[in-house]
């Protein structure tokens, strides 16, 4: 196994998303404390950790949906994670249940920012990156949570257009290291597009990572 970067690293790696995530972070807790009240956001943010997952979940309660909805829908974008923690796992130290831990640190910025291009994955950058991204996360949605009233509505900040921009930075990271990444990118995304006007939310994100698959031609 190849060596591994220090957490310090990590973290620094990790900064640049720091203010996109707090952005999202206040987007969510202001959409949210009319719906779900002002604790339940941040208990939510701080044990979910997942802000497609947490979106999902709100939409289906703003729609008038129950808690099992919208506890399925976030489920279902969080089945993004298993491809991602099959891919990870070999780069872990330890047995099944100390990767099994560290694994708990994947999130779609440290996932691309800790992968070394060869299907391999740099554990200190995996967990450094993820923490100053947690705690931007539950920052943001206190400040959402608390400061709902007076920000108003989130697109009208253009907060909206972060979710966007922040996962479009992630594509462009990855893409650019292969052409393989490119034709995962416009694979996943062609799928994405396709199954959007009839497929209920959620389904054409997880379809779409079916374009992963691309990377077993390297095996």
């Amino acid at each position: 196994m190849r060596e591994s970067s220090n957490l310090r690293a990590g973290v620094r790696a990790g900064l640049p998303f720091v203010l996109p995530t707090i952005a999202l972070g206040i987007s969510f807790g202001v959409l949210a404390r009319p719906v779900m009240g002002p604790v339940a956001p941040i208990v939510m943010s701080i044990c979910v950790f997942s802000g497609a997952a947490q979106f999902a979940a709100l939409s289906v309660l703003v729609a008038g949906g129950g808690a099992v909805a919208a506890i399925a829908a976030g489920m279902l974008m969080n089945a993004r994670w298993l491809p991602m923690g099959f891919a990870v796992g070999p780069s872990l130290p330890g047995r099944a249940f100390a990767r099994a831990l560290q694994g708990q640190a994947i999130v779609d910025a440290s996932f691309v920012i800790s992968s070394r291009g060869d299907g391999t994955f740099d554990r200190g950058l995996l967990l450094g990156a993820t923490l100053p991204q947690g705690a931007s996360w539950v920052t943001g949605t206190v400040i959402g949570v608390v400061a709902g009233p007076v920000l108003g509505d989130p697109q009208q900040l253009g907060l909206d257009a972060v979710f966007v921009a922040f996962y479009l930075a992630l594509v462009v990271e990855e893409a650019s290291r292969s052409r393989l990444a490119i034709a995962s990118a416009v694979g996943g995304a062609a799928i994405a597009l396709a199954l959007m006007p009839f497929a209920p939310p959620g389904v054409p994100i997880i379809v779409a990572s079916l374009a992963a698959l691309l990377g077993l031609r390297r095996a």
